[in-house]
């Protein structure tokens, strides 16, 4: 929507929009545009029911992003060397053609599957992500990606035991009389939380955070555990250990609401707190008070977000904690449960939104794992892929073993298309670079996964220099190829109406919910009863039973364990019966407070605020490797190594190594970040990412 205000001076419009970026949160905005077309602020809407008038450290600089000066304005043409960054300037319709010349060629050659688009969430929209991500890919029969660089374990597994991401809104927080964030540090990645924290804990509730490293979450809560990482499993089991052995289970819920209790309870039976202690690092008397208190205190939320999972043993991490509140009876309640994501109590239809059964599109010829990037461009994939076309994504910074994404992308018969708002490390690899628009630029409708609520975004000004958005790129490329399908060319309203009378034709929750009202009231709650804003308050789950599945049918037919558990990290010194002095330590990557991923990480003033790439160490295992805080450290492993600063400090817990992510590697020490360590390897479900399943080895740098 926009409307007109007053300020002293000017005039200024107000514009309704949404936050595009990949946080939970999904902010509702007013841009405050003046007479000349230009923005002059950007805030959080007030009357939003989870946003309420604020944004976080990152968007409420958002205006410093579009006004960047080093915004690409123009499509360009490489010139250099790949990776050099030497560029000259073209038209679009130079730039299309020089891309359908290139793609129409590898086609006749080799097939479109040798054509990989790769994207994830630089945008989180119906149109510039998800239809961009399908209909044009789709119509050339292109390489299908499978996106699975977030949350694609945790996401399975939440499928596996309740059937599907169906979280309360933040507001069910308040009512909570015991939370574990178990994993997670919203104060910096999902900021909006943090209020109803805060209500809950004036309203008596006590706060347990769970992880290794002293998160700004775990400073303001009333607990902190910290284990050793890919160790969560083992300490889930033995809490479920403690309530049986002590009957504080729920062993009528169970009963009624479950199936395979007898399979799980084997598998509880093998971690009493003895056990859990020496795998989790843990003292006896720590595991035994947190599972008394999780049991014994109702209603008793558990909120988890991917960090967790991206270990090789995400999956069935994320699958035993989602079984803990069906153990103690939490589930269903007002303020307990399993607080994951809200992204199914909204799926889009798929037939409007890809068009993949039109006849016009051939069957997809092959999917790839988009966290196998550097093995995919450097011999994994057969038939090789010939062209590699980057959007939302910055893959030489944000994706695991970079080095070997690097190693890839100098490749000379590799055709490069990267389309950004930014010359982005990845870009400079590029052999035509293609200008974006920002989110106050382009149209769209976001579905949040952290509460109950659309967004449409309308733009605030019109697109700087010649960028133009994903969608209308898509559109430019399906006529240079000689698409004729409406579909290809339908703008972005048209779209967001053909999906949403679509899809809710089959769901009740977009009642009421027009195109008409999105636009002009900006935002909208989805129509989901009072009666049915507690997850499974009627008893019934989404999977194949109708239960929460403690033994799992389809985990089995997909080779998985039927059976939730724990098993070690693949790299992990987890049971080994010595670790020498200055042996390879675990690395968590966790997110920055200042930078979504690798989006902002090139605003000054919010590298300024992040500090500097920084190794958190404790005093034990910097004193035996001689290493002090403010000296450069060198980490290493068998896929690569990075320069980082240390920062000695007791905010992790011993035998651990942290660092912030993600720094573009051009303003890293030797220009090389912490992914050129991170490994490539797939989680145990799903094709997930692996990041903090990561052992370095740290030494200091003498200069």
């Amino acid at each position: 929507m926009i409307k007109a205000t007053g300020e002293e001076k000017r005039n200024l419009r107000i514009v309704y929009g949404a936050c595009p970026h990949d946080c939970p949160d999904c902010c509702a905005l007013e841009t405050q545009v003046d007479e000349q077309g230009r923005a002059v602020s950007v805030r959080g809407r007030a009357d939003h029911p989870v946003t309420r008038g604020w944004l976080c450290a990152k968007v409420n600089r958002y205006l410093e992003r579009v006004y960047h000066p080093d915004r690409l304005l123009y499509p360009l043409r490489r010139v250099g060397a790949k990776g050099k960054g030497k560029f000259e300037r073209i038209s679009w319709d130079e730039a299309i053609a020089v891309i359908v010349e290139r793609w129409r060629d590898i086609i006749a050659r080799a097939g479109a599957q040798c054509i990989l688009p790769y994207s994830y969430a630089g945008t989180l929209g119906l149109v510039q992500g998800a239809v961009t991500d399908t209909r044009f890919w789709n119509r050339l029969g292109a390489c299908g990606l499978e996106r699975a660089i977030c949350g694609h374990a945790a996401e399975e597994a939440v499928q596996l035991v309740v059937g599907g991401r169906l979280a309360p809104s933040p507001e069910d927080l308040v009512h909570s009389k015991f939370i574990v964030i178990w994993g997670s540090n919203p104060a910096s990645a999902a900021p909006h939380i943090m209020p109803f924290l805060r209500q809950a804990q004036r309203n008596g509730a006590q706060i347990v955070v769970i992880d290794p490293i002293r998160t700004l979450t775990a400073r303001s809560a009333d607990w902190h555990i910290q284990p050793i990482p890919g160790t969560d499993a083992a300490l889930a089991l033995s809490m479920m250990h403690v309530m049986v052995t002590e009957g504080l289970h729920h062993q009528e819920w169970i009963d009624h609401y479950t199936i395979g209790w007898e399979h799980l309870l084997e598998r509880i039976l093998q971690f009493p707190p003895e056990r859990a202690a020496q795998i989790t690092g843990l003292s006896v008397e720590t595991i035994v008070e947190l599972a008394r208190r999780y049991a014994t205190t109702s209603p008793a939320m558990l909120r988890l977000t991917d960090g967790i999972n991206r270990h090789t043993n995400g999956g069935q991490t994320v699958r035993t904690l989602a079984c803990l509140p069906a153990v103690a009876g939490h589930y269903g309640v007002a303020g307990g449960g399993l607080m994951y994501s809200t992204s199914d109590w909204v799926q889009w239809n798929k037939a409007a939104l890809s068009h993949a059964d039109d006849p016009a599109c051939p069957p997809v010829p092959r999917v790839l794992n988009m966290n196998r990037l550097g093995a995919l461009l450097t011999g994994e994939a057969d038939p090789p892929i010939y062209s590699l076309y980057v959007y939302n994504a910055n893959p030489v910074a944000s994706s695991p073993n970079a080095g070997k994404i690097v190693e890839g992308l100098q490749r000379e018969d590799l055709f490069v298309v990267v389309h950004d708002l930014f010359e982005t490390d990845t870009a400079r690899y590029a052999d035509i670079v293609l200008p974006a628009t920002s989110q106050l630029e382009q149209t769209d409708l976001h579905k949040p996964y952290g509460h109950l609520s659309l967004n449409y975004n309308t733009p605030a000004i019109a697109p700087l220099g010649e960028a133009r958005s994903n969608w209308d790129v898509m559109r430019a490329l399906a006529a240079g190829m000689g698409f004729e399908e409406e579909w290809l060319q339908a703008d972005a309203d048209t779209i967001i109406q053909e999906v949403l009378e679509a899809t809710a034709a089959h769901n009740p929750y977009l009642h009421g919910i027009t195109l008409e009202r999105l636009k002009e009231q900006g935002s909208l709650p989805l129509a989901v009863p009072a009666a049915e804003r507690v997850p499974f308050a009627d008893g019934h789950f989404r999977t194949p039973s109708g239960k929460v599945e403690f033994y799992s049918e389809q985990a089995m037919r997909k080779g998985y364990d039927p059976v939730p558990g724990w098993v070690p990290d693949a790299e992990s010194n987890v049971g080994k019966q010595a670790v020498t002095v200055n042996g390879p330590l675990p690395l968590l990557s966790p997110a920055a407070h200042h930078f979504i991923s690798s989006t902002f990480a090139n605003q000054e003033i919010l590298r300024q605020k992040e500090g500097t790439p920084t190794l958190r160490i404790h005093p034990v295992d910097a004193e035996v490797r001689n290493i002090r805080s403010g000296q450069y450290v060198r980490l290493s492993n068998e896929r690569g190594w990075c320069r980082l600063v240390a920062e000695v400090t007791e905010d992790v817990r011993e035998g651990v190594l942290a660092t912030t992510t993600v720094w573009w590697p051009r303003f890293s020490p030797d220009g090389q970040n912490v992914n050129w360590t991170t490994p490539d390897r797939l989680a145990d479900f799903n094709g997930g990412s692996t990041f903090h399943t990561n052992l370095v080895f740290v030494e200091p740098v003498n200069e």
